[in-house]
């Protein structure tokens, strides 16, 4: 496939392994920063979460005390509504997260693979580090 025509057709296979080492290797990081950030949303996500708590708790407390018949129960529901939203969302978040995971563990078991493959075939070519 597509592999196999970047690395070269005639390169042979250690040239292909090579290519899939380099494509890995590209790969890890950007995972790695997706997982980052996916981790930090769903801490601010959490964090939102708590503020909606407070406020809903803070609104449903004015409510009770006050003398003035005002209905804050619709905005109560607003925000209980939100806090709902802000939970599936979270629990969107954090499949992918999970799912990044297996991706990055994936990755570097398939690096690993490969370099002992590599090095097996007869090593790096000259000027290409083994990392």
């Amino acid at each position: 496939g597509g592999a196999k025509m970047a690395a070269g057709s005639g390169g042979g296979p250690v040239a292909r392994e090579l290519f899939a080492e380099g494509l890995l290797q590209f790969l890890r990081p950007a995972v790695r920063q997706l997982d980052g950030h996916v981790h930090a949303v769903r801490e601010s996500q959490v964090e939102l979460r708590e503020h909606i708590d407070s406020l809903a708790t803070e609104l449903c407390r004015i409510n009770e005390d006050q003398k003035v018949a005002l209905d804050l129960d619709p905005y109560v529901k607003k925000l209980l509504n939100a806090r709902r939203r802000v939970v599936l969302v979270n629990n969107i978040l954090q499949n992918a997260q999970e799912r990044l995971r297996r991706l990055n563990h994936s990755v570097a078991k398939e690096t690993v693979r490969r370099k002992a493959m590599l090095e097996a075939a007869g090593g790096y070519p000259q000027g290409l580090p083994g990392k």
